[in-house]
């Protein structure tokens, strides 16, 4: 089978397709045909070595890429009871070191996989598991209860985009921080208040709610300019753990870390199902084209996902 992968740290031209022996499942395990994988920031982080630099991955001669994915299993391990051969799946690889989802098949645990939305296509699903997971820990770990107040930085984004939606269904009341341009698309997610992007983001925050709000979800690494906008007391969020701010003010800082959860995926499909969630336009890219894919997401600008396609 194909697989992409790099094999020293560079630009998208150190991106490779290989072939490789089609990986068998082994017990607990599932092997997926894959018919779409979103390309992932921290595709371009293991690609570029930012992720090695920071100590999260150990030196290899050969590093997998792909994190989300949908398709159909093709093969079940032992002990498997809970999937059969021809079931449309949505799953996650979070073990770096092991072969990833931007190839023909991946071998899953089972306990990563869940039943694909069946209300929308592979390519949209494909964007689910690692923003949906994403965006449902970040919300728990704030634990805010109906009535309270959240500010979410890069609203407009994937990850940010979901916390707002999941955060209306929970009667969360949310300040939203996008570009201006977004104002109307952070609303229909279900944003309370909308603040354009300003270098005076606390201050800005603290204009629509005095005092300060009860918590931050960090989706857009503003760091200390987010964190003032919090109330003394509250719950800041952080994504990506080197930005993460002091705890001043008797607040309390969490790093968000994600992790393959194939029940709470379910239930993140079945609200898409729903129409409880609606997932982000997906801009399709085929396999042998990865390093115009990983171009595409470094530049920016998107207004939805590239993923994928075999």
């Amino acid at each position: 089978m194909r697989a992409a992968v790099v094999h020293r740290f560079g630009g998208p031209e150190v991106l490779e397709i290989v072939d490789v022996p089609r990986p068998a499942p082994g017990t607990g395990q599932v092997l997926v045909r894959v018919a779409a994988a979103a390309v992932n920031r921290i595709d371009l982080s293991t690609r570029n070595g930012a992720l090695a630099q920071g100590g999260l991955l150990a030196p290899s001669a050969r590093y997998w890429l792909g994190w989300d994915v949908a398709g159909t299993v093709e093969d079940v391990g032992p002990a498997v009871e809970q999937f059969e051969v021809g079931d449309a799946v949505i799953g996650l690889r979070d073990v770096l070191s092991a072969p990833g989802t931007h190839a023909d098949y991946v071998v899953l645990d089972a306990g990563a996989v869940a039943p694909a939305p069946v209300t929308v296509s592979p390519t949209v699903a494909a964007t689910l598991p690692l923003i949906g997971l994403t965006a449902d820990r970040s919300l728990a770990l704030t634990g805010l209860r109906a009535g309270g107040t959240l500010l979410v930085t890069g609203a407009a984004g994937g990850v940010g985009g979901l916390v707002l939606q999941l955060a209306r269904h929970r009667g969360v009341r949310t300040v939203a921080v996008a570009g201006a341009d977004d104002e109307a698309q952070v609303r229909r997610s279900g944003a309370t208040w909308f603040v354009p992007r300003t270098d005076a983001l606390a201050a800005a925050v603290r204009d629509v709610v005095p005092g300060g709000v009860d918590a931050v979800i960090d989706a857009a690494v503003a760091g200390i300019p987010a964190h003032e906008a919090l109330r003394g007391g509250g719950v800041f969020v952080a994504l990506v753990a080197p930005f993460a701010p002091r705890p001043l003010r008797a607040t309390q800082v969490v790093v968000q870390e994600v992790r393959a959860d194939g029940a709470r995926l379910a239930e993140l499909s079945a609200l898409v199902d729903a129409g409880r969630l609606t997932l982000p336009p997906a801009e399709t890219v085929p396999l042998e084209k990865i390093a115009a894919a990983h171009e595409r997401v470094a530049g920016g600008g998107l207004r939805g996902r590239v993923v994928l396609v075999p």
